[in-house]
């Protein structure tokens, strides 16, 4: 158990490194709390490398990933619009703190689960499955990733402390529809027209809500201001 959970550490880990889910790491880190992330990532991972390593110990099977893809995408896109729009928390609304905190949580679980699922971390946690023991793998495989994301994460508090509010926001929000293109072109990649035709209505309807909520929260936010300076 010892060996394979070392191996599949050291495995893990260096295929994390530079990967996409990193990246997702740090861009979160940048606007939200290091330690909601680091848990989210946590428990996404832990569910993940169940299912690898379920698959490859005991089914020797692969899972179809596509539409996961494109559901990761779709993910990444709503968050990015989120990022964009903004939490806000006035005194009447400060009893709200830890919903926003318990839906970022599971918002960026939700997306590391989809975003893993078909990913090369986890193909490479079902093929070193097939042939270690599962426990060691699962153990192993977990921590590499969670290590890796953590490095990412401590990147993104780091250029958070330097970097003005609204400027984090909006590079987060680029990086997020950045994820959000390549998870969904990977996704529909091969994909029959109905399926593209879907996908890309979906995107649109999405954008459509999101720049809607945009606008209003930006007029909420002027009168706020110009409210407050009457005062």
């Amino acid at each position: 158990m010892i060996a394979a959970l070392l191996l599949s550490f050291g495995v893990i880990f260096v295929a994390e490194l530079g990967d996409k889910s990193q990246l997702m790491a740090m861009t979160y880190a940048l606007r939200y709390r290091w330690w909601v992330i680091l848990l989210a990532i946590t428990v996404a991972t832990t569910a993940v490398h169940a299912v690898s390593v379920f698959f490859g110990h005991f089914l020797g099977l692969s899972i179809p990933t596509a539409l996961l893809s494109v559901l990761a995408g779709l993910a990444m896109l709503i968050f990015g619009l989120w990022t964009l729009r903004g939490d806000r928390l006035d005194d009447e609304e400060s009893s709200r703190a830890t919903r926003v905190g318990a839906s970022v949580f599971f918002a960026v679980m939700s997306a590391f689960f989809l975003a893993e699922l078909g990913d090369k971390t986890m193909l490479a946690t079902i093929t070193l499955a097939t042939d270690n023991d599962w426990l060691g793998v699962w153990i192993g495989s977990t921590l590499g990733m969670v290590a890796a994301d953590a490095l990412a994460i401590g990147v993104g508090v780091l250029l958070g402390r330097h970097l003005p509010e609204r400027v984090i926001a909006i590079g987060a929000a680029v990086l997020f529809f950045a994820f959000a293109a390549w998870l969904i072109t990977d996704g529909l990649i091969g994909a029959s027209v109905p399926v593209i035709a879907g996908t890309l209505s979906a995107v649109v309807v999405i954008t459509g809500v999101g720049v809607v909520l945009i606008r209003r929260e930006t007029r909420l936010r002027t009168h706020d201001s110009a409210r407050a300076l009457v005062r």
